[in-house]
């Protein structure tokens, strides 16, 4: 599937207890994945804190009803929103909750990682999965600004190889210098993961998985570093061209 192109990706709800909070959240996921479907059920009924059982079903049903919409994933923030989401499963036809699937993440982490999957074309499971990979990479991050990474087991830091590694059988290995003006950021990162997720390849960067978002935001890449890159596949070296144009044009930000 490529970027433009609606047939058959899933839509996003996000269910928060804020209706700023989930506006806020739906506008950082629609940076990363522009022609995903993304809709927002915070708040009250009278927008006050709390959460609304006919927002988060006008939201649902809404995104099941839009023309090129194969399913939808829902995130809540806090338990009493996950059962709020809970009721209105309940509440829906057979053929409509078999398209609806209540993802467990970290609402921010997992609405990004969600989005770029399912702009890829991921299935709505497959788009739940990727929100709960998020929880975990949310957790192995360092804490706090500056804080290194956990070293491996030679001492250098998870995904900061000392030196581009050796390729292995029928593996393609490249490494580019960064030089677009902030690096590996979420929008460059964003635009590199739905890159590689269109091939038919197995694709890392500095050994995390290129096709996961926060796997590569987590690198902490800046301008002047480098990126060793692994492509292994039918694709590989589709991919990898791929991977040289978008690092050559800078990710389109230069």
């Amino acid at each position: 599937m490529t970027a433009g192109d609606d047939t058959g990706r899933p839509g996003l709800v996000v269910v928060s207890h804020s209706v700023r909070l989930a506006e806020g959240v739906v506008e950082v996921a629609a940076q990363m994945a522009p022609d995903v479907r993304l809709r927002p059920a915070g708040g009250t009924d009278d927008d006050r804190v709390g959460t609304s059982f006919d927002k988060v079903e006008s939201a649902v049903t809404g995104l099941l009803g839009e023309p090129g919409v194969s399913g939808v994933v829902v995130l809540t923030d806090l338990g009493s929103a996950t059962m709020t989401a809970e009721s209105v499963l309940e509440f829906l036809d057979e053929d409509a909750r078999e398209r609806v699937v209540l993802a467990d993440g970290p609402l921010v982490e997992g609405a990004v990682a969600g989005a770029v999957a399912a702009q890829s074309g991921a299935a709505p499971a497959a788009v739940a999965a990727a929100v709960a990979e998020a929880a975990r990479s949310f957790a192995a991050a360092p804490e706090g600004p500056g804080a290194a990474a956990p070293a491996g087991a030679d001492g250098v830091p998870a995904g900061v190889p000392a030196a581009a590694p050796a390729p292995g059988a029928g593996e393609l290995a490249k490494t580019f210098t960064l030089h677009n003006k902030v690096g590996l950021h979420a929008r460059p990162a964003a635009l590199l993961a739905r890159l590689v997720a269109g091939y038919d390849a197995e694709v890392t960067v500095n050994e995390v998985d290129a096709a996961s978002v926060l796997a590569l935001m987590g690198l902490g890449l800046e301008k002047g570093d480098e990126m060793h890159v692994r492509a292994r596949g039918a694709q590989a070296d589709e991919a990898m061209a791929a991977v040289a144009q978008a690092v050559a044009d800078g990710f389109g930000e230069e």
